[in-house]
């Protein structure tokens, strides 16, 4: 049954006006609704993600979301810095940094935290 059903990302937040702006203004995502104090829903690709008030917001050291953007890496990474969004930089295992982008192999990344330092990240693949 799971297998068929669309996941959802959940993110926890300190403050949903706060998480709005920055997931609607610098990442660009469309609300779902007007939501509300403790939840907001965004359109996401052919899904959604889901933001809500917790006390816990911004505890996960992990990674919380990733979005897979293809060739468009660079680009995106340079739309994003222009909006204000800051990239964190990582030592990791063979990985060389250029700019903001961590390459791996034949694989890039960047990641970066929302207000509540959530860690976000893009992918080429």
């Amino acid at each position: 049954m799971l297998s068929q059903a669309n996941p959802i990302p959940t993110i926890g937040v300190k403050n949903i006006q706060t998480a709005r702006d920055f997931y609607e203004k610098k990442l660009g995502l469309t609300p779902m609704g007007s939501g509300d104090e403790y939840v907001q829903h965004f359109k996401a690709g052919n899904g959604s993600i889901e933001i809500y008030k917790s006390d816990f917001a911004g505890t996960n050291k992990a990674t919380a979301m990733t979005w897979t953007v293809g060739d468009a890496i660079d680009e995106e990474v340079k739309s994003l810095r222009n909006k204000g969004v800051e990239f964190e930089h990582y030592t990791l295992p063979e990985t060389k940094l250029e700019g903001d982008i961590h390459v791996m192999h034949d694989m890039k990344a960047a990641w970066f935290k929302d207000p509540d330092g959530n860690i976000l990240c893009i992918h080429d693949h």
